[in-house]
């Protein structure tokens, strides 16, 4: 199964794409769709463009979404909320299965603890991909979102199998 983990950002938009195979994790590409500063349409327009080129050109089977979780800024997290939409119309245009995660359960999965900071993220996301050059913070963050995902699509066949 080809993954798309997406961590969602109006300036910088991470994703990391993993191929799951059981246990077995092997990584694809990661990277950062960035906007500029400008008009909000034409920064979530230039979003959406770049990541239907990530979705054409590495062709996942399911994606994951990180949540949003609710700061003291309304309108940094409105417009956060806006990036998250693109984040999501983007792969469900391509009919994709889409998964949420909240930040601390993507943490708990991947590192071991809820409240874990962006080095013990990478960090992670390296031993588990051994060999991956990462883009950045915010393709860490996908890549764990990714990782997250897999965990509990591989954790919910396993269940359906134990139940049939």
């Amino acid at each position: 199964m080809r993954v798309l983990g997406i961590d969602p950002g109006l300036r910088n938009l991470g994703w990391g794409v993993l191929e799951s195979d059981g246990t077995r994790l092997r990584h694809v590409a990661n990277g950062v769709c960035t906007s500029s500063p400008g008009e909000l349409a034409a920064r979530l327009l230039s979003l959406h463009e770049q990541l239907t080129d990530v979705v054409q050109r590495y062709q996942p089977d399911t994606a994951a979404v990180e949540q949003t979780f609710v700061n003291k800024d309304a309108v940094a997290t409105l417009k956060l909320g806006q990036a998250r939409a693109v984040a999501l119309l983007v792969p469900a245009q391509f009919g994709l299965s889409i998964g949420e995660y909240a930040p601390n359960a993507v943490k708990k999965t991947v590192v071991g603890v809820g409240h874990a900071d962006k080095r013990q993220i990478d960090h992670m996301v390296r031993l588990q991909l051994p060999g991956c050059e990462i883009a950045g913070p915010d393709a860490a963050d996908a890549l764990a979102i990714a990782i997250c995902h897999s965990f509990f699509a591989r954790q919910s066949v396993t269940q359906r199998k134990a139940r049939a």
